[in-house]
């Protein structure tokens, strides 16, 4: 039964897993795909059950190949903490951490910049979407970390800061005629959720004017004039401003959190949560200062 835990059979296997077959994960690896199909083989032959179904074209993981994935990388990271503290050698490994769009725009690069300064030898796989997407990839267990979005009520993640949603436009838009233009991230957008029943309730009809996954492409069609968004406001883009329209309903508040795998952390993951925290108390702090110049404002 040792041999089913041997950490070669292992990687190869969740090497497969990840490149989706036997010649890609050869490549991955420097071995021949004959090397690690036998290498796999053994490990099926160790555990007494398919891990793979294959066919001439597909290669699928079992359900028992499934439940190996997990029991691979909790072993294999076991492993790794022990010969790190035995050995005081440098962390490495892969953390696959997942953003939200206004996240990667704005604080997390300095995060992650800072993070490879201390942790060179950690590679970091970064997917970014929508927050209730990479909700769903955390429960699959396709990610270990997530920083996104909740709605305030709702439980899941550790709060990293609250922020106030804002309607927002080129600089000058103002006094949007009925229908209310929209620039929006398709569903399940949260954002988008919130406009939409900001605007049922005042009882203003609305038109959906562009649809674009990423900031990038939103910006560019606020830019140009097509309508307005839903953004976080310690978040929001270059050139895109606040839009002052007593017309357009209130909008309420948006909670950005950090949400972990439910098992012990590796020490780059513990790491990188600890730096993640740190740039959300400068988020904190910016929100709280521009709330500060807005209520000073606000007196004068």
């Amino acid at each position: 039964m040792m041999n089913m835990f041997d950490p070669e059979l292992l990687r190869t296997f969740l090497a497969v897993e990840r490149a989706g077959g036997f010649t890609a994960a050869g490549r991955l690896l420097g071995l021949r795909q004959s090397t690690v199909s036998g290498q796999v083989a053994r490990l099926e032959q160790a555990a007494g059950r398919e891990l793979f179904r294959r066919d001439t074209r597909n290669l699928a993981l079992t359900a028992d190949g499934a439940a190996m994935v997990g029991f691979a990388r909790t072993i294999l990271e076991a492993q790794e903490q022990a010969e790190r503290h035995f050995t005081g050698s440098r962390p490495t490994g892969l953390i696959r951490l997942g953003a939200s769009d206004d996240v990667v725009g704005r604080e997390l690069p300095d995060v992650l910049l800072e993070f490879q300064r201390t942790h060179p030898g950690v590679d970091l796989e970064l997917t970014v979407g929508l927050s209730e997407n990479l909700k769903t990839r955390m429960a699959a267990g396709e990610l270990d970390l997530m920083v996104g979005k909740r709605l305030p009520g709702e439980q899941h993640g550790e709060l990293l800061w609250r922020d106030r949603l804002v309607w927002a436009g080129r600089r000058g838009a103002t006094g949007f005629e009925d229908p209310v233009p929209l620039v929006t991230y398709p569903p399940p957008s949260l954002t988008r959720l919130t406009a939409l029943r900001a605007l049922e309730r005042a009882g203003r009809p609305w038109r959906v004017t562009c649809v674009s996954d990423s900031q990038l492409g939103l910006r560019a069609a606020v830019l140009a004039g097509l309508g307005v968004i839903v953004h976080a406001e310690s978040l929001l883009p270059a050139d895109v401003f606040a839009v002052d329209d007593p017309g357009l309903p209130s909008l309420g508040e948006l909670e950005f959190v950090l949400v972990r795998r439910h098992r012990v952390p590796t020490d780059p993951e513990r790491a990188l949560c600890e730096a993640i925290a740190a740039g959300a108390g400068r988020v904190r702090a910016s929100v709280a200062g521009g709330r500060v110049a807005s209520a000073v404002g606000a007196d004068r």
